[in-house]
């Protein structure tokens, strides 16, 4: 009489059908772990992203901020092609979309170097040398400027030597003057005043005399209108150049780190 085989561990059955459930939820579970973990390293590179782009603004709004010659009015101590880096907190930076201002750990003084928003021309920055401070009297004769009435050494300036004729833009002038307006009054650029500088406004020269537009023409600037002091030159290539790609082949690196005064 024939027996029956009792079926072997693993074989057809119920203890196969068992191993094989739990293999298929382990390869479920197998299957969802790198989705996970893809979605956590995103996410971890998003904030890192979002806090490099966050000190990023704040250093450039707070602390400090990037500025390009591009024009010659300040030459020869700052040239076209240079990259400035600029303290906006020595001034004190004004909060975005507000009227704000964080209070800076100094004040603008004569002779300093200071980018500002000027108030003749929208969307564009300026960058010019104080000449005069609020309460002072200022006058200019055959180029010689006079700070309350004393010779001011200037021996960073430079001149073309151009014809010293009248502009009418610099009529404004006439309401400042120390006196009170007068009729005959018809300044040029070499000469001119003296002028009375308001509360809380200042007096802007480029250090190239004969090629800026400075206050001369556009008049006092207002002390809110500061962005911030100039620092030191960060980078400096001949922008002038015909030779190619001359931001890497005419570098002016003796002037790289060089602090401006």
């Amino acid at each position: 009489m024939a027996r029956k085989r009792k079926p072997k561990k693993g074989g057809p059955g119920g203890p196969a059908k068992a191993a094989s459930g739990r293999k298929g939820k382990a390869a479920s579970e197998k299957g969802e772990a790198p989705k996970e973990g893809n979605r956590g390293r995103w996410a971890e590179r998003a904030r890192s992203i979002a806090w490099a782009v966050g000190v990023v603004l704040f250093v450039r709004i707070f602390l400090f901020e990037t500025f390009v010659i591009d024009s010659g009015s300040m030459m020869n101590t700052l040239l076209v092609g240079d990259y400035l880096a600029v303290n906006r907190l020595a001034i004190g930076p004004r909060v975005p979309f507000t009227n704000l201002r964080i209070p800076g750990y100094s004040k603008p003084r004569r002779g300093d170097i200071l980018v500002f928003d000027p108030h003749h021309e929208e969307n564009m920055t300026v960058v010019k040398r104080v000449v005069g401070m609020p309460g002072d009297t200022l006058e200019m004769r055959d180029k010689a400027l006079l700070v309350n009435g004393d010779a001011y050494d200037e021996p960073y300036v430079e001149t073309l030597g151009v014809r010293d004729d009248y502009d009418p833009q610099t009529s404004w002038q006439n309401d400042h003057l120390l006196g009170g307006p007068r009729d005959d009054y018809r300044p040029t650029p070499d000469n001119w005043g003296p002028l009375v500088v308001p509360p809380d406004h200042y007096f802007m020269l480029g250090d190239y005399r004969d090629d800026s537009l400075d206050s001369r023409v556009w008049g006092f600037l207002e002390g809110w209108r500061f962005k911030g002091r100039v620092a030191f030159i960060y980078f400096s290539y001949d922008r002038d150049s015909y030779r190619p790609f001359p931001w890497i082949t005419e570098i002016r690196g003796s002037r790289i780190g060089d602090r401006v005064r």
